[in-house]
């Protein structure tokens, strides 16, 4: 379907000029001489662009002004701003308020025909993102009956009336972006932005830029996390990773709300929930000195700690049924018979945690197809089989440099924990599968500093 567009200019020339060169390029065209006109468009129908030139007839409203009002509506709609006489500030303006482009009067078609084009691709491609970050995650949910999920459940519906930041703890691949989602789904501030930064993806250089933003000497500017976060939540992942020079500065917008973009005079205030998450132990690097303490204590104001999957087997099957319906309505397929009972799901250690047994269900599903029940099982056995070698060669070769008292007790300690793990965390079942008193089996387990199984 040709893309519309709405083009906005009180000089009829160039309205006509710019509306002939899209109508070339087989866009579908409106256009409006003024702000009265353009706002009547615009309740009729949003365009899939807007073309506005700032400077309108009426003089107490202006094309900024109906940047504000589309925006208002459908802040995705992209919008090129145009005109002969603005200033580099009314420019960046424009741009800060959420349009795409600005343009300055006189204009080559080419020049026009590109920008609308990057425009509406760009449209496309955050439109085609959020489709898959909805699939990915507003689809799925927390799911499982062990303790830990059902508090973490119990701590989200808490905190949906209010703004207090969170610190969530948990191994890589446990779903710690899930969570931070559904608290940002269930709060009030639902309809605005959820930008997540990662925090172990940025190169040691580019921290500054990518929270605070940047302006250059054109006129340009490159915003930041924090401010695209405006009004919304921010997620900062593996928030270990940042720099303690930045730490400084998070400190200081956590405390005041407030920034200064790179090279940038102006302070820009922000409103945004934080939302931190790490994999590593936070007070830890705190006493090593590599973690601000106040910064930490700043952003543990609700702390949620999840579990790895192998302390939650009881979630296994539930978590396998989920994946198996979801993977089936994602890829058009049937759903994987797969055996929730086999006793390789309970013993296997899940490195990789949820992720990777979503990933598992996933490829069983692919390759599967139009296979027999019991050859399903005999795949998923080979695949966690292979995953499991490469365990224990790692195992192997780490316990190769300690003395045999060290070897034995790491052995005793993963074998009692597999056992454990196998029995749902049962200790009466696991003595009497291993041939030990259940007292016996309790001293040991202190011994080996075992807590449980969850």
């Amino acid at each position: 379907m040709n893309k519309e567009i709405l083009v906005i200019d009180d000089n009829p020339d160039i309205r006509f000029l710019i509306c002939n060169i899209l109508k070339e390029k087989n866009y579908i065209v409106r256009s409006a001489a003024n702000y009265d006109q353009a706002e009547k468009e615009i309740k009729k129908k949003l365009p899939d662009l807007a073309i506005i030139d700032i400077k309108l007839d009426k003089s107490d409203k202006d094309g900024i002004d109906l940047l504000k009002l589309i925006m208002s509506i459908e802040k995705k709609t992209p919008i090129i701003m145009i005109s002969g006489h603005a200033s580099v500030q009314i420019a960046v303006e424009a741009i800060r308020l959420g349009a795409y482009e600005f343009i300055e009067k006189p204009f080559s078609t080419q020049k026009i025909i590109n920008y609308v084009n990057r425009a509406l691709e760009s449209a496309s491609l955050k439109k085609e993102k959020e489709i898959i970050e909805n699939k990915l995650f507003h689809s799925f949910e927390l799911i499982g009956s062990s303790s830990s999920i059902t508090k973490t459940r119990k701590t989200i519906d808490k905190l949906s009336n209010s703004d207090s930041r969170v610190l969530i703890f948990g191994p890589t691949g446990s779903g710690k972006e899930l969570v931070a989602r559904k608290i940002h789904k269930y709060s009030n501030r639902s309809s605005e932005p959820f930008i997540v930064l990662n925090a172990a993806l940025l190169r040691e250089k580019t921290y500054e830029r990518e929270l605070f933003g940047e302006e250059f000497e054109d006129g340009n500017v490159s915003f930041g996390a924090l401010e695209r976060a405006n009004k919304g939540t921010l997620m900062i992942d593996e928030v270990s990773e940042i720099p303690l020079e930045t730490q400084v500065n998070v400190l200081r917008v956590l405390i005041d709300q407030k920034f200064k973009r790179i090279n940038g005079k102006k302070e820009i205030n922000v409103n945004i929930r934080i939302i931190s998450s790490t994999s590593k132990n936070l007070l830890e690097l705190v006493n090593l000195g590599k973690f601000r303490e106040d910064l930490f204590h700043r952003l543990n104001v609700m702390p949620i700690e999840l579990n790895s999957l192998k302390e939650r087997t009881e979630d296994i099957p539930l978590l396998i049924d989920y994946f198996k319906k979801k993977i089936s309505e994602l890829n058009g397929v049937n759903e994987a018979n797969i055996d929730t009972k086999n006793n390789e799901l309970f013993t296997y250690d899940w490195p990789g945690n949820v992720r990777e047994l979503r990933n598992l269900v996933e490829r069983i599903t692919i390759l599967s197809i139009n296979e027999k029940e019991e050859d399903v099982n005999k795949l998923m056995s080979e695949l966690l089989s292979k995953s499991s070698m490469k365990e224990k060669k790692l195992s192997i070769n780490d316990t190769l440099s300690i003395p045999l008292k060290e070897a034995r007790e790491h052995f005793e300690k993963e074998y009692l924990m597999s056992q454990l793990r196998k029995n749902h965390g049962n200790i009466s079942k696991t003595a009497d599968f291993i041939g030990m008193e259940r007292s016996a089996l309790h001293r040991k387990l202190r011994s080996l500093g075992i807590k449980g199984i969850n």
